[in-house]
């Protein structure tokens, strides 16, 4: 322990006797921790909000539809279009599977603009659906009251509508029983959702809700687009009992191929997707930017261990007489060695450490000016410090057994 904290010791007398020197040679730790820290802390945060927007979407809940939210090319977009559409029929036999709490129709669209007196909002989306779409799609009415069963089966001409929508179109006063033109129809509003926020850019509030039965008399199915046959129909959300999503996911796709008629060793003709299908896209998008941040960091590490290494050498260069002084009275090869392998890593953990801060900054000051949000995590600490000590032993090691291997009488003699 005494000589571990001597080394140290003499590692920073000599930082100290060339100061201006060993921090240039820590610029290029400092750089590339300071990219690695700043970057993993708004990759972190966004994961943090991605994770948290998508736990409000509903928990736990699995879309059945005729397409992945996986990418799928062209000739795919073909075979999707054939498969039967689903229907709000399928919904109420899917809820009473055991495993099932609750199942709803869910069809939307989205019209360029509503508008009311002076007030206009673009792209708005257009749900239909039933009475439980707020539960199930953990949305609460603020204002007003939610739909009744009532209200599906006369298919009244009412909605509720989001926040955004709310706030943009009626910013003096309540909605509640005014009338919206919606594509030729008149719509009266029941009701204000309490705002959800937005997920991956988009808001989650800009929309009005209508019973599914108005919805199809409003917006008739174009079946000559192979889009709209895809895409345009309707998909179920299904809220499984707690702790039972795996079940539910089998009970459904038994269910589903029994009613679609499919053979023993025909292929589904639907999909179902769940939240983790979501987290698993995302996953993979920061996935390749981080590994992108990474190999740009390292490149900026590695000049900075060459730059270590560089100095190292200089140093060794320089106190060769004192290597072969301390070699006269006594001192090992090897204490030689972890010596200048000492002033090595300590010199790659000044500059880590100072990345580390100057990265953290940075991180705040750009989700104090931008939308992006950052998270510190303390695996982000050490992955820092991991990155300084690995390049300060990497590239310290050659200088370290060059100074070790030093014949002491030809090491006196130098001048």
């Amino acid at each position: 322990m005494r000589d571990i904290v001597e080394r140290i010791a003499v590692s920073f007398q000599t930082f100290k006797t060339h100061r201006m020197r060993s921090f240039l040679t820590t610029l290029g730790i400092i750089i590339g921790v300071t990219t690695v820290i700043a970057i993993l802390s708004l990759i972190e945060g966004l994961n943090r909000s991605v994770a948290e927007q998508v736990r409000s979407i509903g928990s736990d809940l699995i879309f059945l539809q005729k397409f992945t939210w996986v990418s799928t090319g062209h000739r795919d977009l073909e075979k999707l279009a054939d498969r039967p559409d689903l229907v709000p029929d399928d919904a109420e036999a899917i809820t009473k599977l055991p495993s099932v709490e609750i199942a709803i129709p869910d069809i939307d669209t989205r019209v360029t603009s509503l508008k009311y007196r002076d007030n206009e909002v673009n792209s708005v989306t257009v749900t239909g659906s039933d009475e439980n779409y707020s539960y199930v799609n953990n949305h609460f009415v603020e204002s007003g009251r939610d739909f009744s069963r009532d209200d599906i089966l006369r298919r009244r001409k009412v909605g509720i509508v989001g926040s955004y929508l709310a706030t943009n179109l009626f910013p003096d006063e309540s909605p509640v029983g005014k009338e919206l033109m919606v594509e030729g129809h008149r719509i009266k509003i029941i009701g204000v959702f309490r705002e959800k926020g937005s997920f991956l850019g988009q808001s989650m509030d800009n929309f009005i809700l209508i019973p599914y039965p108005t919805y199809e008399k409003m917006f008739p199915r174009n079946t000559r687009s192979i889009f709209s046959r895809v895409y345009g129909g309707y998909s179920i959300d299904i809220k499984p009992v707690e702790g039972k999503i795996e079940q539910a996911k089998d009970e459904v796709t038994e269910l589903v191929r029994r009613r679609h008629g499919l053979g023993f060793d025909e292929e589904n003709d639907f999909e179902l997707n769940t939240q983790q299908v979501l987290m698993d896209l995302y996953g993979n998008i920061t996935r390749v930017g981080f590994v992108a941040i990474v190999a740009i960091a390292a490149i900026s590490l590695i000049v900075g261990g060459i730059g270590i290494m560089n100095i190292m050498l200089v140093s060794v260069a320089e106190r060769t007489r004192e290597i072969g002084i301390r070699k006269a009275v006594g001192a090992s090869n090897q204490t030689i060695l972890f010596q200048f392998l000492t002033e090595s890593v300590i010199l790659a953990l000044i500059g880590g450490i100072i990345g580390i801060g100057i990265g953290f900054v940075l991180a705040e000051i750009i989700s104090a000016v931008s939308p992006l949000k950052a998270a510190v995590s303390f695996w982000m600490v050490l992955l820092g410090f991991g990155f300084s000590a690995s390049v300060g032993i990497f590239f310290g090691i050659y200088p370290a057994r060059r100074a070790a291997s030093l014949n002491p009488i030809e090491a006196l003699r130098y001048e």
